[in-house]
């Protein structure tokens, strides 16, 4: 059986836009490269063809890989997702318990996730924890610094990314 990868209508277009780069742009420039590179004689002693074969391969394999998840990308609109509980696409306020401190995140996949501006995997141990809760469900997280008690605050529609 293939495993879906979950993603946002806007993360599945991030994807796909990064596929037509490498595909029509990066690879063109790295293999011209490799021809300039070859041009100027030995390759053994030749870091700039080194260097170019060498980001070939990366560009080659993150074309293999952005195509696998796209080809087993199940899209979710984040806007029409339901709020009743805590699941893929939506916002999630929760209070630490212990410092009354509250924050927002969005829970999507893990090719879209980026804590820095409040978007966490729901396979993270934050999403793991606050999957299928409700609001006023309390729960807990391990963290590096210990064990945080946190509440469901609120549950919203997606509208981060």
């Amino acid at each position: 059986m293939v495993e879906r990868v979950h993603m946002s209508k806007t993360g599945h277009t991030r994807l796909r836009e990064e596929l037509i780069r490498l595909e029509r742009k990066d690879r063109i420039e790295v293999i011209k490269a490799i021809e300039v590179a070859r041009a100027h004689g030995d390759l053994k002693e030749n870091a700039e063809y080194h260097a170019a074969k060498e980001r070939q391969g990366f560009i080659e394999g993150r074309i293999m890989e952005l195509k696998d998840k796209l080809g087993r990308a199940e899209v979710i609109d984040c806007s029409n997702v339901s709020c009743d509980r805590v699941v893929f696409g939506v916002n999630v306020t929760v209070v630490d318990l212990d410092t009354d401190e509250e924050v927002t995140y969005q829970l999507l996949g893990p090719e879209e996730a980026d804590v820095k501006n409040g978007i966490i995997s729901i396979f993270s141990p934050w999403g793991k924890a606050m999957i299928g809760k409700n609001v006023g469900d309390e729960f807990e997280v391990k963290t590096p610094s210990g064990i945080k008690p946190l509440e469901i605050m609120e549950i919203q529609q997606g509208s981060m990314p």
